[in-house]
C-alpha cells in the first residue's frame, strides 16, 4: 500500500534533516508531551523477557529502546534503525553509555537484517512515514523469529467526535507553535498532513493479516488519538 505523500521525492528525508535535533521537542508538540506515557503503555504491553531481541524501527533518537532497556535490567539487545543519519547519530550520542545495542542505517521497507533474527519488532510514530505500508509490515514479519512480536504506536483515527474537534483545532495550531519555537513551519504540516492520511484502526489490522501476523489487535490511547497494534508471528 504506497502512500502518496511520503513518496514525494526527498520529502520524508528533508522533514527530519530540519528537525533531527529538535526531534523529541517536536514529539512533545505533536502530543501534548504525553508521547512518553504512550511509549511506556506500549512496552508494558510488550512485557518484555530479558536476554530478547528488539528491533527499534524509525528509532528517532532511541527512547523506546531505552525504555526496553530499562524493563529488561539491561540484559535485552536493541538493534536502532532509522533511515535518517544525523537521526541516528544523535541517538547514538544520547545513548553512548549504554551497552547491548547497536545502529544501523535503514528503511523500513528494507531491513538491513536476516530473516527470524527478532524477538520483538516496534515502530514508534514511524509506519505514517514509509513508502508503502504493505512492503513495511511484510518486512517486520520477515525479520521476526516464530513466535515473535510486532507493536506499533501511531496516530491514529480519535473515536469521539467531540473529542476529535478539540484535536482537530490543536493540530491546526501545531505547524505555527513550531515555527515560533524551531523557526521552521514546514516539517509540522507535513506532520500533520501525514496523520490525517494515515489509514484508521481496522485497516491497520487487515494489512497485518494479509502479511501473515496472527492473533492482532489494538488498543486506543486518550480515545484513539493513538493507537498500539498488537500482532504475532506464528
Amino acid at each position: 500500500m504506497s502512500q502518496n505523500l511520503q513518496n514525494k521525492k526527498g520529502l520524508v528525508q528533508d522533514v527530519f534533516n530540519k528537525v533531527y535535533d529538535k526531534y523529541d521537542l517536536m514529539n512533545d508538540l505533536m502530543s501534548v508531551g504525553i508521547h512518553r506515557s504512550w511509549k511506556k503503555d506500549m512496552i508494558n504491553w510488550m512485557a518484555p523477557f530479558p536476554k530478547k531481541k528488539l528491533i527499534d524501527m524509525a528509532c528517532g533518537t532511541g527512547d523506546l529502546g531505552k525504555l526496553f532497556l530499562e524493563n529488561t535490567n539491561y540484559e535485552g539487545n536493541v538493534v536502532f534503525v532509522d533511515p535518517n543519519s544525523k537521526m541516528l547519530k544523535k541517538g547514538m550520542e544520547r545513548l553512548k553509555n549504554h551497552k547491548n545495542i547497536s545502529w544501523k542505517k535503514g528503511s523500513a521497507e528494507k531491513i538491513p537484517t536476516t530473516n527470524n533474527y527478532f524477538d520483538y519488532y516496534c515502530i514508534s510514530f514511524g509506519l505514517r512515514n514509509t513508502k508503502n505500508i504493505y512492503q513495511s509490515l511484510k518486512e517486520a514479519h520477515r525479520v521476526l523469529k516464530p513466535g515473535g512480536r510486532f507493536l506499533c504506536l501511531e496516530f491514529s483515527k480519535v473515536q469521539n467526535i467531540h473529542l476529535n474537534n478539540i484535536y482537530k483545532k490543536y493540530s491546526q495550531l501545531i505547524p505555527h507553535i513550531g515555527k515560533i519555537i524551531t523557526g521552521k513551519k514546514e516539517p509540522y504540516e507535513y506532520l500533520i498532513q501525514s496523520i490525517e492520511n494515515f489509514i484508521n484502526q481496522d485497516e491497520l489490522i487487515e494489512l497485518m493479516k494479509k502479511n501473515n501476523f496472527t492473533n492482532c489487535e489494538y488498543r486506543n490511547l486518550n480515545g484513539g488519538i493513538v493507537a498500539i497494534h498488537s500482532g504475532w508471528k506464528i
